[in-house]
């Protein structure tokens, strides 16, 4: 029986076992009385781009020469369906007067509303006279929880202003409604959904991996081992990046946090029962249970140590994105990774040293003579030699393996070919459930006004003292423009000149983004048409379009950097560990293509049965991240167990046994791992629902078809040549291989 002479023995020995599970619960305690918990260092509004880009620029240009402009507007939208009545107006001045007099806390400016006539103000309700916008501006540097609290405290004034609720009435009925839209309204929402789902995301995640290891083991003990092992994970991962947040080495939200629980306990506990299945099959044949458990370690920790190893690398892969979002994944993701594969080499074998073989009540794995012992005390007779499992699937692809490549590859072809249909949109509102209160009070504004009003945008130019008075009519003359607003001057630099403009459509669509270059464009050649020198310099484009424009071309670039990276740090990690360059390559082949076939996949499932008409711009670059690094575990794990194999039996045997061996463990590891990816389709955030919808397909298809298809079938075909240039040395072929 093999052993591990140096882990074995120091996490899981007789001694050692219990200064092992010490040595964690000491460690998780001082971790989380010394250090904050990372929930307590959430920063939601951390820029996404850098000071580099054009809309950031042109944010700073405007801060500067035009204060106002840079604050952020709450967009109060009122609406009755029979149409506004003089009261309704009378109590919106109120507010107006109100706030003007006595502002919430990081409000700037409110239009003087309350010293306008009642028939002016009528003029600006909406064409059928069921609509009003009422803007109120905060300070840009205020945060969500802040501007949450001063958004309260208006509908508190008003509820006592108009002595009802609008903001709990019916947009279709016949009573007074308002919604919060506009920047602020979608900030609290995007931010508030994420802080509800947390918990409920946690709670749902350990009952659905408790439920799916009782059903695939019925052993509650053993059910239980793995949670707690991604608990104890948890409490030190928590406090870990709760401190470096605090530090400022690392920015955490809630988004993150989120999917770093749902990472934590799906592959986490897939590394869990990477050790368990081979510490099970090990006590049938081993009356120790410590020598067995040895053994166990040895066998699977350097298949769990590489695939931990190379999930780290590849989110760390994130920290080359210029997109803030990206680059805020790569160290939580990595450190929860890099904790969890420590626990799962030492908690998890501590854990089982502890509880040994009862760990697996009540199927109790045990020796033939044991059980005849057993059977003896009892007065029985001993049991009947256990039959050997029939091994289907290996038979299958060591008889046919061209059949199951052919099938695969074009099976697998053709969903990667739908992948070429999908559709991508930037636009944030799209996420946020139908019934939201801004995505609401959006829809009012875009069915009784120009959806433009929601997020105006800026273009201002430095005229160098030259008459650019052409550019209102220039700007006026694009269609996709609805109104151009009065030319302000800067504050400091009179020559800096600012149009405020609204789009013709939604601001935050794929369409109204990509007008942006040509805006950018058209004031130029006006500025160069009145003799401005640099006119490429002298052009700034602000706003929630430019902003998300900007989003979209640093995503795109981050993608075409990161995905040939990661890709080669697997490679070269398995290189590595393999020692075998036709291996490595096809290995992450058949991962890539799998990759495709689940965000093509995905993308039927999206479209067609849950109605998206598009999806999110980032899910492919995330989804290409988890799939790539999560689906060559699987791989790992079960071409480790062939290449162990097959240096004692024939090649063809070794990929039969080898695909029987693992395939009931990989089978319940991608089961629980693809649960808890889906475990985000329950909530109400549509990017979530998105990339849970797309990596658990990935997952489901690299269980099922890659792993115990596809890449055994190929290294069938290979044969010898699938270890070049590592050396093989031939064990003569036993007739018995394809039985």
């Amino acid at each position: 029986m093999k052993e591990n002479t140096f882990l074995g023995r120091w996490v899981a020995g007789k001694r050692s076992r219990w200064i092992t599970l010490l040595v964690w619960i000491v460690a998780a305690a001082l971790l989380n009385v010394l250090l904050p918990a990372v929930g307590d260092q959430e920063r939601n509004n951390a820029p996404n781009l850098s000071d580099s880009k054009p809309s950031v620029q042109a944010e700073a240009v405007s801060e500067q020469q035009f204060p106002s402009g840079a604050d952020v507007p709450a967009l109060f939208v009122w609406h009755r369906g029979g149409g506004l009545t003089d009261a309704d107006l009378q109590n919106i001045q109120k507010l107006s007067e109100k706030l003007t007099a006595e502002p919430v806390p990081h409000q700037t400016t409110v239009p003087p509303l309350h010293q306008m006539p009642l028939q002016a103000l009528k003029s600006q309700l909406s064409e059928d006279g069921t609509a009003f916008v009422s803007p109120v501006l905060f300070e840009k540097a205020a945060d969500t929880d802040q501007l949450k609290d001063s958004v309260d405290e208006i509908k508190e004034e008003v509820r006592a202003l108009f002595g009802s609720d609008p903001f709990e009435a019916a947009a279709d009925s016949g009573e007074l409604s308002a919604r919060v839209s506009g920047p602020v309204g979608i900030q609290i929402d995007a931010t508030g959904l994420f802080q509800n789902a947390d918990f409920a995301l946690m709670v749902a995640t350990v009952l659905l991996v408790l439920v799916l290891l009782l059903l695939i083991y019925r052993s509650p003990i053993l059910a239980i081992i793995p949670i707690v092992a991604v608990g104890f994970a948890y409490l030190a991962v928590s406090p870990i990046l709760g401190w470096m947040a605090r530090e400022g080495w690392i920015t955490v939200d809630s988004q993150g946090i989120s999917i770093m629980t749902v990472l934590l306990f799906g592959a986490g506990t897939d590394y869990c029962l990477f050790l368990i299945a081979r510490f099970r099959q090990l006590l049938k044949t081993e009356s120790d249970r410590f020598a067995a458990l040895r053994a166990a370690i040895t066998d699977s920790s350097g298949a769990i140590a590489m695939s931990g190893i190379t999930v780290v690398l590849a989110l760390f892969a994130l920290l080359l994105a210029e997109y803030g979002a990206y680059q805020r994944f790569a160290a939580p993701f990595s450190i929860a990774i890099l904790i969890m594969g420590i626990a799962s080499l030492t908690l998890v074998p501590a854990l089982l040293a502890i509880v040994g073989r009862a760990s697996f009540w009540p199927f109790v794995p045990r020796t033939r003579e044991q059980q005849a012992e057993r059977a003896a005390r009892r007065g029985k007779p001993a049991p009947a030699p256990e039959k050997p499992a029939r091994n289907r699937v290996g038979s299958l692809v060591v008889r046919k393996p061209w059949t199951i490549v052919i099938v695969c590859v074009v099976v697998l072809g053709a969903l990667a070919g739908a992948s070429t249909q999908v559709k991508f949109t930037y636009d944030i509102l799209s996420s946020f459930p139908k019934d939201m209160e801004s995505r609401e009070g959006f829809a009012t504004i875009g069915d009784k006004f120009t959806p433009g009003e929601l997020a105006p945008a800026q273009v201002i130019v430095d005229s160098q003292g030259k008459d650019v008075s052409g550019l209102a009519d220039r700007l006026e003359s694009l269609d996709y423009i609805s109104v151009v607003g009065e030319p302000q001057t800067g504050r400091s630099n009179p020559n800096i000149v600012m149009y405020e403009i609204q789009f013709a459509m939604n601001p935050y669509s794929l369409e109204a983004m990509g007008h942006i270059p040509d805006l950018r464009e058209t004031a130029e050649d006006a500025l160069a048409q009145a003799g401005v020198s640099n006119a490429e310099d002298s052009v700034w484009v602000g706003g929630q379009t430019a902003e998300q424009h900007d989003n979209k071309a640093t995503g795109e670039r981050d993608t075409r950097v990161i995905i040939p990276v990661v890709i080669g740090l697997i490679t070269l990690l398995l290189l590595l560990y393999l020692r075998s360059a036709v291996a490595t390559v096809y290995l992450v082949l058949t991962v890539i293509l799998s990759y495709f076939s689940a965000l093509g996949l995905g993308w039927l499932v999206l479209h067609h049965f849950m109605g998206a008409d598009a999806i999110q711009g980032s899910i492919p670059l995330y989804a290409f991240v988890f799939l790539v690094a999560l689906g060559e575990d699987y791989n790992i794990f079960m071409i480790s167990s062939i290449w162990q194999k097959r240096r004692t039996m024939p090649l063809k045997q070794a990929i039969k046994e080898g695909v029987g061996e693992t395939s009931s463990v990989i089978t319940s590891a991608g089961l629980i791992l693809a649960g808890t990816f889906a475990v985000l389709g329950t909530l109400p955030i549509q990017v979530l629902v998105q990339f849970g919808t797309v990596t658990a397909i990935g997952v489901l298809l690299d269980t099922f078809v890659v792993r115990p298809f596809l890449v055994p079938a190929i290294t069938t075909l290979l044969g010898r040549a699938a270890f070049w240039p590592g050396r093989y040395e031939p064990v003569e072929e036993s007739k018995s291989v394809a039985g």
